[in-house]
């Protein structure tokens, strides 16, 4: 990955957005969610392995529709 002249673009438009003292406190923030997306892999792969017998139940749910009747009070 190059880093060319639109990736100024994009970090000086962060900057404006968020501002210079919220920056470091949103890439501990990404950093720590990344670390624990990672986690989660790892234990889900391991997990995974023990419970791909099973099979898992779909819980899919429709909308009902309601039947709507005219107002007759009128």
């Amino acid at each position: 990955m190059s880093f060319g002249p639109e990736w100024f673009v994009v970090l000086g438009v962060i900057v404006l957005l968020f501002g210079a003292k919220k920056l470091p406190e949103l890439a501990r923030s990404l950093g720590r969610s990344s670390s624990e997306f990672k986690k989660g892999l790892k234990e889900g792969a391991a997990g995974g392995e023990a419970g791909a017998s099973e099979p898992q139940a779909k819980t899919q749910t429709e909308p009902q529709a309601r039947a709507t009747e005219p107002d007759e009070s009128s």
